[in-house]
């Protein structure tokens, strides 16, 4: 399932660098904090992992 905006891109990839241990899981907010709880690494590695070509920066 690929991200719809590049909010949600970007949230993901912060989210995925607290799973594999590159920064802190304190130092995620909103969305991020919420993807981190919920979603595996490989959902969030397909998130952080699309193209972010022709999409918005805020899902609408």
């Amino acid at each position: 399932m690929p991200a719809k905006s590049k909010a949600q891109q970007k949230a993901a990839g912060a989210a995925l660098a607290a799973k594999r241990g590159e920064m802190k899981k304190s130092d995620l907010t909103g969305a991020a904090r919420e993807m981190y709880d919920s979603m595996s690494e490989n959902q969030l590695e397909d998130f952080a992992g699309s193209d972010r070509k022709g999409k918005p920066e805020h899902k609408g």
